[in-house]
């Protein structure tokens, strides 16, 4: 008890650093910080941002016993804010680079693979990974982008071979299916086959690309435990949010 004390209250000279290590320069800065850092300690509930114990009135209060939380406390409700997004919301250095680097290899320009294809890939790659997450989000927006929607990225996902898509995106998703086993699991074999089936250079580059990155965010997702929504209308809604502002928008 006499070390949650001193955590709760600190010495002046020591005040600063607690802060930095439970959080402080999050919302609510120091104070909530210490607050989190003790309750997380005694075993108590969770507070909300602002360092108030939830409201008794509002409903149940949140515990890392009865509640669906990451593996790291992110200030906030992840139901709010699920999947990546509470992840880049908790770490806002790196979510402009992460987001970035989505928007280009997904929604920027390219003169021959549309956003509904691209996302298809990522989808394609998320789902081998068996990341739920990813591969919700991402089917769903590449459904709302390409002609044939949903029913063509459940067949995709379900048999390639016998989902009816051109030759040349079959040959690249089977590509970044080989990325995701393995960068060196991309064969010469698989890439000869992809250029018979009439793939550029530049679209080559860009499947592989796009199938090593979603590796890395797939991994990220789970690798944090961030919360998977099950209702199929909130990735919906996501992919309309993104097909009209992009990833860049957050």
């Amino acid at each position: 008890m006499r070390f949650l004390l001193l955590l709760l209250h600190g010495r002046r000279g020591g005040s600063r650093c607690l802060a930095g290590a439970a959080g402080g320069d999050r919302p609510g800065g120091a104070e909530a910080g210490r607050r989190r850092l003790v309750a997380r300690l005694a075993g108590r509930e969770r507070v909300d941002p602002v360092g108030h114990q939830a409201d008794q009135g509002a409903g149940r209060p949140r515990t890392r016993e009865s509640d669906v939380i990451a593996h790291i406390d992110l200030g906030f409700d992840e139901r709010q804010h699920p999947g990546i997004r509470g992840l880049t919301r908790f770490r806002p250095e790196t979510a402009g680079p992460l987001n970035a680097l989505a928007e280009t290899l997904l929604r920027a320009p390219h003169p021959t693979l549309g956003p509904g294809e691209r996302e298809l890939i990522a989808a394609y790659v998320s789902g081998l990974n068996d990341c739920g997450f990813c591969r919700a989000s991402h089917s769903a927006t590449a459904a709302a982008q390409l002609p044939a929607g949903r029913s063509l990225v459940e067949q995709v996902r379900a048999d390639l071979d016998a989902a009816p898509v051109g030759e040349k995106l079959r040959a690249l998703l089977r590509i970044a299916a080989a990325v995701q086993r393995g960068g060196r699991e991309v064969t010469a074999e698989l890439v000869d086959a992809a250029r018979a089936a009439g793939t550029t250079d530049l679209e080559l580059h860009d499947t592989v690309l796009i199938a090593a990155a979603f590796c890395m965010y797939n991994r990220y997702v789970d690798g944090l435990a961030a919360f998977t929504p099950e209702d199929p209308r909130a990735y919906e809604m996501g992919a309309r949010h993104l097909v009209e502002h992009g990833y860049a928008a957050g």
